[in-house]
C-alpha cells in the first residue's frame, strides 16, 4: 500500500470553528516502531479546540493536523511496531489524528477491545489514558474511597465515572443540567449535582467528603475542592476552563496533608506514555470487554463537517464524546 494520501484538518490561523481547514497530505511509510492507520473515527477533545485557538501548540516532532486518537485498521507497520496490516486497534496519537490515515507510535496503540464497536471505540483512547494516569496513577483511587469528577457527563465524566465505579469506589459528579445528571447516574455515580443550581460542595461534605477528586474547571472550583477534600485527599487538575490562576489557602493542605497535582498527556515522553498504555491494557481493558466501561457517545459528524463537530463541543451541550469519521 504505497498510496499514502490523506486529508487532514489544520488551524492555519487562530480561530472559531470556521478556521478548520481540510488540506491533503501525502505521508511517509512508517518508520521503526510507527505504525499507519487507516481511520474509523478520531474523537474530538477540548485540547482540540484549545489548539485550534492557537492556546495549545504540538510538541516538536508530532504529526501535522488536529486529532488526538483514533480507532481503525492498522494500514502499514514499521520494523518492530508489534503489529501487522489488517489489525483493529485503537492509538493516541500526537496529533494527525483528523484524517484518513493517522501514523501513531506502537507504544501508544493498543488493540481494539473486544465488544466494541471500532468507530464508537474511536473515543476511547484519550478519555482512557487521562482518566487512569490522572486518577489512577498520580492520585492513586483506591477501591472503597470516596471519588468526585466535575464535568461528569463530559468525554473525560463519563469515563472516569464508570472506570472508579468498575473500580469499587462511590463516585460523585458535577453535570450541567437534570438531562446529563440523569445520565450521569446511569453510569453508576451514586450522587449527581446540578453545578448550576446545587452547592454541590455542600452536598458533597454531607455526604463525607471527597477522598480524590479530577478536576477539569479550575478557577473558583480549586478552593471549593480544597475545602471538601477528606485527609490526605488528593486533587488531580487536568484542565482550566474557569481558569489557571487561582488563590488557595495553602494552611488548608498542610492541616490535611493534601495533595495537589496536575499534568498534560500529550508532551509526556513516549516511554512514559508506553507505560499509561501498558497499564490501560492490563487494567480498564478487562473492564471494557466485560461491559462496566462503554463509550458514550454523544454525535458522529464526517470529516468534511469537522466545523459542525468543533461547533457542538464549544456549545458546552454534548453529553459524551464526538466523533469524526473520514
Amino acid at each position: 500500500m504505497t498510496d499514502r494520501i490523506s486529508r487532514i484538518v489544520t488551524a492555519p490561523e487562530p480561530g472559531g470553528p470556521d478556521s478548520l481547514r481540510i488540506e491533503e497530505r501525502r505521508l511517509d511509510p512508517p518508520g521503526p516502531g510507527e505504525v499507519l492507520i487507516d481511520v474509523a473515527a478520531a474523537g474530538v477533545n477540548r485540547p482540540d479546540i484549545f489548539e485550534r485557538m492557537g492556546l495549545y501548540p504540538p510538541p516538536p516532532g508530532a504529526p501535522d493536523g488536529l486529532g488526538l486518537e483514533v480507532s481503525g485498521t492498522v494500514r502499514e507497520a514499521g520494523e518492530d511496531a508489534g503489529f501487522q496490516a489488517g489489525d483493529k486497534v485503537v492509538a493516541l496519537v500526537a496529533g494527525g489524528g483528523y484524517a484518513d490515515i493517522a501514523r501513531a507510535k506502537a507504544s501508544s496503540t493498543l488493540p481494539a477491545p473486544n465488544g466494541v464497536d471500532l468507530i464508537h471505540a474511536g473515543g476511547l483512547p484519550e478519555t482512557v489514558f487521562t482518566v487512569f494516569a490522572n486518577a489512577f496513577m498520580a492520585a492513586r483511587l483506591q477501591p472503597g474511597e470516596r471519588f468526585l469528577v466535575h464535568g461528569g457527563a463530559s468525554g473525560i465524566g463519563t469515563t472516569a465515572v464508570q472506570m472508579a465505579n468498575a473500580h469499587g469506589c462511590t463516585v460523585l459528579a458535577t453535570a450541567g443540567d437534570a438531562a446529563k445528571c440523569a445520565l450521569v447516574r446511569a453510569l453508576g455515580a451514586d450522587a449527581v449535582f446540578n453545578y448550576r443550581e446545587d452547592d454541590w460542595a455542600g452536598e458533597v461534605k454531607a455526604r463525607g467528603g471527597a477522598d480524590v477528586i479530577l478536576d477539569m474547571v479550575g478557577g473558583d472550583y480549586v478552593e471549593k475542592n480544597l475545602s471538601v477534600l477528606n485527609q490526605d485527599g488528593r486533587l488531580s487538575m487536568i484542565a482550566f476552563l474557569k481558569g489557571s490562576r487561582v488563590e488557595v489557602d495553602l494552611m488548608r493542605l498542610m492541616l490535611k496533608r493534601l495533595t495537589l497535582t496536575g499534568s498534560t498527556l500529550r508532551a509526556r515522553p513516549e516511554a512514559e506514555k508506553a507505560a499509561i498504555a501498558d497499564a490501560v491494557q492490563a487494567a480498564v481493558w478487562p473492564w471494557i470487554e466485560a461491559g462496566e466501561v462503554k463509550p458514550v457517545i454523544d454525535s458522529v459528524f464526517s470529516l468534511n463537517d469537522v466545523a459542525q463537530a468543533h461547533a457542538r463541543m464549544d456549545s458546552l451541550a454534548h453529553a459524551g464524546k464526538i466523533l469524526l469519521t473520514p
